[in-house]
């Protein structure tokens, strides 16, 4: 018979062994292993989970982010599109099945199909020829992503952020696993960075670049500082005084005027294009929220913009472009307007808090400004009447107060990688190599900043709009860091160009597309073991051709 001592050790053996594996079993249910780990659940990461899906790899979305989709359903539903013949995929399907969805008596509540007006951007909005459909409502754009991951059996864990200072191992080059501040950790084969803001590239190692290049970095001609270039209307047409005291230098400065020198033409600096939401407003009386007033309003920020209405500016509506149901994508127009011009800077590198932080800011301005224009006696009657026929789309955006849950991250870092597109390569000045992609839209660039001018007036800087005489090819360089810092990791956003070939690239559509490209490219480097800086294109190029991508112009 036991001793009882003899008992109590192996009782309490027992008990160490429940223990320990007990223990085991709670962290394993943080451990999660998969061939392709994304992070990000924009439209690029939901493409390219759906890529991947597709050549029998298992994936996992990793989304900082509940809502899955980013800007393509956070408000920018009239689709920067550009020439839509280059847009294939995917993304062609993305844009089918919102035609889909419109084709539905269902979808119209707030508005007769045949009242819509159709407009696009350069073709109707509806293409009943080819069964697509560029212009949608938020609400809309996040189902289709939500069919997408539904039918293609998507794992996806929302709410998930990146730990970026200690949560990236690599060995020998590779990322071997990522962690989350939740204390979840991703082992993956390869890592796909879909963010806008590049954070698992950055975490990485990976080299990048905040800010505008000079014209020298790239021998460019439209990068850095664009003083007194004026190629859209988003600049200060007349004399404005931007002093307390009008006209008077020894007053201080209005709000929303930096006091900084420009800099000099032609060279580079830490400045990025603004942000915005693009706010999905509406004009149905029974699906309207009035524009309300934020808690720490303060009418005097916008006396910039009532002097521009008392100088004759008389273009406000002219960006509330329509979507479905009498509802607006209302994006950023004229000299003072959406964009918080100059705020956005720190934004791209900032802390999560510190980020937050910006996005309040927005929000803050943002909400002001709508307020100002709909109340504020400095605002011209008539447009005040009119906007007292808007106001936020009550079915957008539910759980978020109606506001969108994606700012418009224009630009943030950009790799600097295997290759690096400039404007030489979206102007057709050169070929690109191995092309997995292709975009056509101008180098669109938005203001980077408003400075008081040597003549003492107000102006903006930065917006350019130059137009390529044809689509260009985007080179699967584009989305590979260099061999030496990261050998399993691809970035179809946040990708390896200038600023000025960015201003192209930077379209939801192209995301798409890239988001799609790079998922094909990770699944044959996993097949092959290899890094992916040492796949053979032949090979990719046979995939992305059965997957219907757009990679040159047809003659």
């Amino acid at each position: 018979m036991y001793s009882v001592k003899t008992f109590i050790m192996k009782f309490l053996s027992i008990i160490i062994l429940l223990l320990v594996s007990f223990s085991s079993q709670q962290k394993d249910e943080n451990i999660y292993t998969a061939d392709l780990i994304i992070y990000g659940g924009t439209s690029a990461g939901i493409m390219a989970a759906v890529q991947a899906k597709k050549m029998g790899k298992s994936v996992i979305v990793v989304s900082p982010d509940i809502h899955l989709g980013g800007l393509s359903s956070g408000g920018l539903g009239f689709t920067d599109t550009g020439n839509k013949s280059v847009i294939g995929g995917l993304a062609r399907e993305f844009y089918h099945r919102v035609y889909l969805h419109y084709q539905q008596d269902s979808a119209w509540k707030w508005q007769k199909k045949e009242e819509y007006g159709n407009k696009g951007q350069g073709t109707p909005a509806m293409d009943g020829e080819n069964r697509t459909m560029w212009i949608f409502e938020p609400h809309v754009a996040e189902q289709v992503f939500e069919d997408f991951a539904e039918e293609n059996k998507l794992e996806i864990h929302r709410d998930e952020w990146l730990d970026r200072e200690e949560g990236v191992t690599k060995e020998n080059g590779k990322i071997t696993q990522i962690t989350t501040l939740s204390g979840k950790t991703y082992h993956g084969k390869i890592f796909i960075d879909a963010t806008y803001e590049g954070d698992l590239m950055a975490a990485a190692g990976v080299s990048n670049h905040v800010g505008r290049e000079s014209n020298a970095t790239y021998d460019e001609k439209w990068n850095g500082v664009q003083v007194g270039v004026y190629q859209h209307r988003h600049y200060f047409q007349k004399k404005i005084s931007p002093y307390l005291i009008p006209d008077d230098s020894s007053s201080a400065l209005l709000p929303e005027i930096s006091s900084e020198p420009p800099g000099e033409n032609g060279t580079g600096d830490h400045r990025i294009q603004a942000y915005n939401y693009r706010m999905a407003l509406s004009r149905h009386p029974d699906n309207r929220v009035p524009f309300a007033k934020p808690e720490n309003y303060d009418p005097a920020r916008y006396e910039l913009l009532a002097r521009v209405y008392a100088a004759g500016w008389d273009q406000t509506f002219e960006k509330y472009d329509p979507i479905p149901n009498l509802k607006t994508d209302t994006n950023n127009h004229g000299p003072f307007s959406t964009d918080y011009i100059g705020k956005n800077y720190t934004y791209p590198e900032a802390s999560y808090a510190e980020r937050k932080q910006i996005l309040k800011e927005h929000t803050d301005y943002q909400k002001g400004l709508m307020y100002y224009m709909a109340n504020d006696q400095k605002v011209p009657r008539e447009v005040r009447d009119e906007m007292a026929q808007w106001g936020l789309a009550k079915d957008e955006f539910a759980d978020n107060g109606n506001w969108p849950h994606q700012i418009y991250v224009r630009e943030a870092r950009r790799m600097i990688g295997e290759y690096v597109m400039t404007e030489h390569d979206v102007l057709g000045a050169k070929e690109v190599p191995e092309p997995v992609g292709m975009g056509s839209y101008s180098l669109d660039s938005h203001n980077a900043q408003r400075f008081v001018t040597d003549e003492g007036f107000a102006q903006n800087e930065g917006d350019i709009g130059v137009h390529p005489e044809k689509p260009y090819s985007i080179s699967l360089g584009t989305l590979l860091p260099k061999k030496e810092e990261c050998t399993n990791l691809l970035v179809p956003v946040c990708v390896s160009s200038s600023h000025t070939a960015f201003g192209s690239i930077r379209m939801e559509p192209v995301f798409m597309i890239l988001g799609q490209s790079a998922a094909a490219a990770a699944s044959l480097a996993i097949d092959q073991d290899i890094p992916v800086q040492e796949l053979s294109y032949a090979d990719l190029k046979v995939v992305l051709d059965n997957e219907d991508q757009v990679l040159t112009q047809k003659e």
